[in-house]
């Protein structure tokens, strides 16, 4: 499973980067806005900023919701670097971009995706990424990762090569969770990749060994 940090935080991204575990980046204009970025020029320079970093797909979203204002802003985003996701609303003209965009060559990351019905949608059109929004989901008394494990089995025995990208991670159990479901990608916060290295007893393992070789000393 790929691990894809969700923000627009140049050193975070750098952070996972150096880590040794980032294969991509997921953002969108609520987590630039948090970093102080602002204006159309600022934001499409941050976009290039944070492909500069990361050698993997980089989703940049748009705002447009008609097929003409998707296209439009689409193709100046993937323009922007070839490592550029375009990440569309699952609505129906954005359903029917993402065909426009899968025929002239440009990656596609379905958003905003809550039932399998909608990631058949986005499959048939050909989406790079399809992203259910797990987190949400369990806000809503569902369990997110079971929308996980049923888009990975219809996928799978329908042969779509659309990825499973699992979105809206709150916990570090949810990655590790939405790994057991088959999901190819998770995007979420450094700080639940960075929670999988906690481990009580690794803490407690560690002040032994330390508290071991001292005395040897």
């Amino acid at each position: 499973m790929k691990f894809f940090i969700d923000t627009a935080n140049l050193a975070q991204i750098k952070e996972a980067h150096d880590l040794g575990i980032l294969d991509g980046v997921t953002t969108n204009p609520s987590l630039m806005a948090k970093e102080g970025i602002k204006g159309h020029d600022a934001i499409m320079q941050h976009y290039i900023d944070i492909c500069n970093i990361v050698d993997g797909p980089v989703s940049a979203e748009v705002l447009g919701t008609d097929f003409a204002g998707i296209l439009e802003e689409g193709k100046k985003l993937a323009a922007l670097h070839e490592n550029i996701v375009v990440k569309v609303p699952m609505i129906k003209d954005g359903v029917k971009a993402i065909k426009w965009f899968t025929d002239n060559g440009i990656r596609t990351n379905c958003t905003l995706v809550f039932s399998a019905g909608q990631a058949i949608l986005a499959a048939k059109a050909g989406a790079s990424f399809v992203s259910p929004f797990i987190g949400r989901i369990d806000d809503s008394n569902w369990d997110g990762v079971q929308l996980i494990e049923q888009i990975v089995s219809i996928y799978n025995s329908q042969g779509f090569m659309t990825e499973v990208l699992a979105a809206s991670i709150r916990t570090p159990m949810h990655i590790v969770r939405c790994a057991e479901a088959g999901a190819d990608v998770c995007t979420c916060p450094l700080s639940s990749i960075l929670g999988l290295l906690k481990h009580p007893l690794t803490d407690l393992g560690l002040e032994q060994f330390l508290k071991d070789a001292n005395s040897l000393h």
